[in-house]
């Protein structure tokens, strides 16, 4: 590819996007020990996602917020109704009422590969006038946040520019089509941002037109990752699962029988050799299925058909 065919697809992605990209405004009140609460704004990033108003972005951008209200491409400023966010997944659903909307288009995240082409597009830093557009490459897949135990997984890493205000905004291929959800950077280093694969936010933004909030099964168990330090203490094999340090009374975990200084190796078919893996492999089945859980005692391998509830806590994520 030549310069100039790079160069027009560049601009052709950003005309195809930018129609699709809007300002989210969101009102929270402070207060000051002795002072009256004032009222304080801030902007950040939304992508419509259908032609019936849907809007998605973070939800630490509308998260405790008072008012929000979305600006769409060309002017107009609408309410917007937050049909419902995940704290864990940090994606939000608002509703605006408008007509002639245009969709983005969704590209395929589980497609993309190290050193592809990608354009960050959102309102950089809130200033006036259309999206800011920065470009990159993907500079890895299926990184954890740094920082962050568990909540934030698989995400997107890119050196494409990602500033305050970039929030809930897409990361788009050359296509135009959207593979990500700018979601964070890290202030202290240059060109490492991060973006929620495309493919997680149709999951999560789907469920939350259904119920309004995220449903996630839940076990009952505090679990400790073997790493080589606690394995030794306990004389077990470094990484070869989860050490159950307490189970919730009452708890799915607690009716199956599963007892302090088990060691969950698998969840159906799926190995745990990590809390994130755990997690991901329970969010695989549906609240009230059964689930087949493996794990050791005292050396014997056992098994246990474990029913799945709902997670009483969804805020922080826990097994």
């Amino acid at each position: 590819m030549g310069l100039e065919e790079l160069d027009a697809r560049i601009v052709a992605s950003v005309e195809a996007i930018a129609r699709s990209v809007v300002v989210v405004e969101s009102l929270r009140v402070g207060r000051r020990r002795g002072s009256p609460p004032f009222a304080y704004p801030s902007q950040a990033t939304g992508i419509v996602v259908d032609q019936t108003g849907h809007v998605v972005t973070n939800q630490h951008v509308v998260d405790g917020a008072t008012e929000v209200r979305v600006r769409l491409p060309g002017g107009p400023e609408l309410a917007g109704d937050v049909v419902g966010g995940d704290a864990v997944t940090d994606i939000a659903l608002v509703r605006v009422e408008a007509d002639a909307l245009v969709p983005a288009r969704v590209g395929d995240s589980e497609s993309l590969r190290v050193g592809q082409v990608v354009l960050a597009v959102g309102n950089a830093l809130g200033l006036p006038g259309d999206p800011t557009v920065s470009l990159g490459v993907v500079s890895a897949l299926a990184r954890p946040l740094p920082g962050s135990d568990f909540v934030f997984e698989g995400l997107i890493q890119t050196d494409a520019a990602i500033n305050p205000g970039n929030s809930g905004g897409p990361l788009v291929d050359l296509t135009g089509s959207v593979v990500g959800i700018n979601a964070a950077m890290i202030p202290f280093a240059q060109g490492v941002g991060f973006a929620i694969p495309i493919h997680a936010v149709g999951r999560i933004t789907d469920e939350l037109r259904r119920r309004h909030r995220i449903v996630r099964p839940w076990l009952g168990v505090t679990v400790a990752e073997l790493r080589p330090d606690l394995a030794r203490q306990h004389g077990l094999e470094p990484r070869s699962g989860l050490l159950v340090a307490a189970v919730v009374p009452r708890s799915p975990a607690h009716r199956a029988g599963l007892k302090a200084g088990d060691v969950i190796g698998g969840v159906g078919p799926f190995t745990t050799r990590s809390v994130r893996e755990l997690l991901e492999s329970l969010s695989k089945f549906p609240v009230g299925s059964d689930v087949e859980l493996s794990f050791r005692r005292r050396g014997n391998a056992l098994s246990a058909s474990v029913p799945l509830q709902e997670n009483p806590e969804a805020d922080p994520p826990r097994a």
